[in-house]
């Protein structure tokens, strides 16, 4: 016969079952529970390979994230997590003066600022990738080859001194000149040649040489507009392929050797006595065409002749005691002079 089992055996087996079931059922709901509480108190943050977050607590930054699962503490204190792509290279946020206040983002943030009356050429691995307007920036570090060039576009000036020069007639000169430019194409004017500054002054010396030489020394001292106005001419052209705008350009100094300064002093002179001689004999002539029509005026009214005698007599008779019998005859003869 089968063994019967023990009384009140049954029973205890399914109270057992009973509170272990009750007990993974505590279980499951503590665990629950614990998910919950964590999921309100902690914030989980993915950021991809090609992306940055910014974390913010109560309006202040925190710091950066790099790629990655972040878990943040969210009890308490607002947390703002702003995630941005890195792949643009420039940081774009309203709150970027307070991220680069941190000490902590000068590993991952390069602070960039362009001064007022200039441009910043933003470029990356070797290409051109934004014109920066005046203002602070960031960039990314470690995400590409990055550089910013600054260009100046206020007027700027260029002295082109000492340059000597032979004129056409052979004659050896030194010319100071300047040149008022200012920059209307920063990134032509970095990226077609290495030195902007550099090539407006070899543009300068090349222009002087073509228009002094051209012109005899006489010209070139008497035309000093026209060989300003054909300069500018000439270096506006050339300067333009690069990005340059000429403002103003002038010759401020022409410097002629001691020998040839001599001879222009003597043929200076020459020509000024010969323009003085050539006034007096000019003022003698007209003196004497002037007396000539007179004599001719009085010699045709005999009445205006007596008149003209008696002012000669008045101022005669002004410096000294004189008695004047006025006859028939004419007024020289009748003078008689009474001590």
């Amino acid at each position: 016969m089968p063994a019967l089992p023990a009384p009140g055996g049954a029973g205890r087996a399914a109270r057992t079952a009973s509170c272990g079931a009750r007990s993974r059922r505590r279980g499951v709901e503590s665990s629950v529970v614990r998910e919950e509480v964590f999921v309100v108190i902690l914030r989980r943050v993915k950021v991809l390979e090609h992306e940055r977050a910014l974390v913010f607590r109560d309006s202040a930054f925190e710091g950066v994230l790099q790629p990655g699962v972040h878990a943040l503490w969210t009890a308490l204190r607002e947390v703002r997590v702003d995630v941005v792509d890195a792949r643009a290279l420039l940081v774009e946020h309203e709150l970027l003066a307070a991220v680069l206040a941190l000490p902590g983002t000068a590993a991952l943030l390069e602070p960039i600022s362009v001064e007022t009356g200039h441009v910043g050429l933003l470029f990356r691995d070797g290409g051109h990738e934004a014109t920066l307007a005046p203002g602070g920036y960031a960039l990314w570090k470690g995400v590409a080859r990055a550089a910013v060039v600054p260009v100046d576009q206020r007027e700027l000036m260029v002295d082109v001194p000492g340059q000597e020069i032979m004129t056409a007639d052979k004659v050896t000169l030194r010319l100071n000149a300047v040149v008022i430019y200012k920059v209307v194409d920063a990134l032509r004017a970095v990226t077609t040649v290495e030195d902007h500054r550099v090539a407006l002054y070899r543009e300068a010396q090349l222009a002087l040489r073509a228009v002094v030489g051209a012109r005899t020394l006489e010209a070139l001292l008497g035309e000093k507009e026209a060989v300003g106005r054909e300069l500018d001419a000439a270096l506006r052209e050339r300067l333009s392929a690069i990005g340059l705008e000429v403002v103003s350009l002038g010759i401020r100094d022409v410097i002629l050797p001691g020998e040839m300064k001599e001879l222009m002093n003597k043929v200076i002179e020459a020509q000024k006595a010969a323009e003085a001689a050539l006034i007096t004999r000019r003022e003698a002539t007209a003196a004497m065409r002037s007396q000539a029509n007179t004599a001719r005026i009085l010699e045709q009214n005999p009445t205006l002749m007596r008149l003209r005698e008696i002012e000669a007599l008045e101022r005669v008779a002004e410096k000294g005691r004189l008695s004047v019998v006025v006859g028939e005859g004419g007024l020289a003869g009748r003078v008689v002079k009474v001590v």
